[in-house]
């Protein structure tokens, strides 16, 4: 993935597979598989086609936008 950005295929499929979206979260692919694996850590939603996995640019949004903070102290409220 060039500077970063996804390309052509992916942008209109929405996909990205488990080291595109590490990429795009800055952060390890082997985290994201551990997270997978273990059901602990970052929980994000994927897709297995078979045995293949992808995740959606709009989960990984979400998990942006719901994982946002202003300060230390600041915590998001969890629907029960």
């Amino acid at each position: 993935m060039a500077n970063g950005l996804l390309n052509t295929k992916q942008m209109s499929s929405g996909l990205l597979d488990t080291k595109e979206a590490g990429d795009y979260l800055g952060i390890n692919d082997k985290s994201l598989a551990n997270s997978r694996y273990t059901g602990t850590g970052i929980q994000i939603p994927y897709v297995k086609m078979g045995k293949i996995v992808r995740y959606r640019k709009s989960d990984l949004d979400d998990y942006i936008k719901n994982n946002t903070f202003n300060h230390t102290g600041e915590t998001k409220e969890k629907s029960t």
